[in-house]
């Protein structure tokens, strides 16, 4: 099994990346094939929101987001963090989101996903909706979703993690595997995705036509296409 973890924070050691790293050291420990990717290292450029990607299934624009998109793509489980700016997710991570292909063309199909967000205030709940959401919304399982609070600069590596947080990692590592082992299925989670599947995105993208092409193709590439 083949795990990506984003690190969607600018800072290669931070709280957010000790947070990663500590789920990367429980995966593998467990024979889990891990992909540990620092955003701040990639070069991807904002979205120019031209819409071409829906039409020809890829980007028009040449940096690292389609390769690190189709990693995603073959991958059975994603782990993404993030630390919270302006209650949300960094800037950085939010133009991979806007670039990865992830809503309309439902890059997480079946895929087993913990998201983390971190922060210092109440602000990082925010985070962690909006993750979870882009988990749901794409199509995959969310397994766990971490919230962690710390001081500004006060972890900086996955030693220095408290044991509150160290059992959250824990937790949130063994029901990925788990769920990724299984393949188990979130009966709520497959409702609530069928509804907005059919009944928004589904739609919306059948009346695109051919300017939407790219995506029915990427549809149709997924096991029990609807």
């Amino acid at each position: 099994m083949k795990v990506v973890i984003i690190n969607g924070s600018p800072r290669c050691k931070g709280f957010t990346s000790a947070i990663l790293h500590s789920i990367e050291s429980e995966l593998t420990a467990n024979k889990i094939d891990v992909r540990f990717v620092d955003l701040s290292k990639k070069n991807i450029l904002h979205c120019a929101g031209c819409c071409s990607c829906y039409k020809t299934g890829h980007c028009h624009i040449s940096d690292d987001a389609d390769g690190l998109s189709d990693e995603i793509a073959s991958a059975d489980g994603l782990v993404i963090g993030s630390p919270t700016y302006a209650s949300n997710v960094s800037g950085i991570l939010k133009d991979f989101i806007d670039r990865g292909h992830f809503v309309i063309e439902q890059l997480l199909h079946k895929k087993y996903c913990v998201v983390v967000a971190s922060g210092e205030n109440y602000g990082n709940g925010d985070t962690k909706k909006y993750l979870s959401n882009l988990v749901l919304f794409s199509g995959g399982h969310l397994c766990k979703s971490i919230r962690a609070k710390a001081t500004f600069n006060k972890v900086k590596e996955a030693n220095d993690l408290d044991e509150s947080t160290r059992k959250k990692v824990t937790t949130a590592s063994a029901k990925l595997i788990k769920g990724m082992s299984c393949k188990k299925k979130y009966f709520f989670q497959a409702i609530c995705h069928s509804v907005i599947f059919n009944f928004g995105i589904k739609p919306f993208v059948n009346k695109k036509g051919q300017l939407y092409q790219g995506v029915l193709n990427k549809w149709k590439s997924l096991e029990d296409y609807k």
